[in-house]
């Protein structure tokens, strides 16, 4: 009759031990920012937009298309995803400038820098608004920041 007693006792002693184990972790999204590139190389100047640039990566199993996804600062300056696929393990870098897009290199078009060099946020946002990753960053001396 003792045994039977202590044996859910014992299970449920067992359970707790399992469970507390088991870490919490937050899980990075799929397509995630991995870098960002906050301050140009020289002085800001308009001839060194395209030496800001943010990467993001897809470290997804599947191809993620991004026509319609946002990348933005709080300020509210908006890159636009054209219609650009990425696939799994690869990368995109979006320049701050102007440029013609090729491949794995996207521009934003902008005159003059985006990314604050002293810190800032960039947001990534699906085609539906929502939310997918963001980065915080202030400055670290080495001008840009891993994600």
């Amino acid at each position: 009759m003792r045994l039977r007693m202590l044996a859910p006792v014992i299970a449920v002693g067992a359970a707790s031990v399992v469970c507390a184990a088991v870490p919490a972790t937050a899980s990075t999204p799929a397509v995630h920012l991995a870098r960002i590139q906050y301050d140009a190389p020289g002085k800001d100047t308009t001839h060194n937009v395209n030496g800001e640039d943010v990467k993001i990566t897809n470290s997804g199993h599947s191809s993620v298309s991004l026509k319609g996804w946002t990348l933005r600062d709080p300020k509210n300056h908006v890159f636009t995803f054209p219609s650009h696929t990425l696939r799994p393990g690869a990368s995109v870098w979006v320049h701050t400038g102007k440029g013609r897009d090729s491949g794995a290199t996207l521009y934003w078009g902008m005159g003059w820098h985006v990314w604050n060099n002293t810190g800032d946020t960039a947001s990534l946002r699906d085609s539906h608004g929502k939310s997918v990753d963001s980065c915080t960053y202030h400055d670290s001396g080495v001008g840009y920041t891993n994600c």
